[in-house]
């Protein structure tokens, strides 16, 4: 069993919801690393608890069922 760390920062303003893939880590404590460098850039800084890391298993389906509209 291999797993994998993602990190997404997201927000929602007046107008939109804005999610970005930030990147894929081997390690929870890296991805932290880059949360830490990142906090402080334009955007980022305005929103800073708009990160997330999860973790997920390699060749796993996440969303096994399907979505509402």
């Amino acid at each position: 069993m291999r797993k994998i760390i993602v990190l997404q920062h997201s927000y929602e303003d007046h107008t939109h919801e804005d999610v970005k893939l930030i990147g894929v880590y081997s390690s929870k404590n890296i991805a932290q690393e880059a949360i830490n460098r990142l906090i402080k850039l334009p955007g980022f800084k305005d929103y800073p608890d708009g990160f997330s890391i999860d973790e997920y298993e390699i060749n796993e389906t996440n969303w096994s069922e399907g979505f509402g509209v």
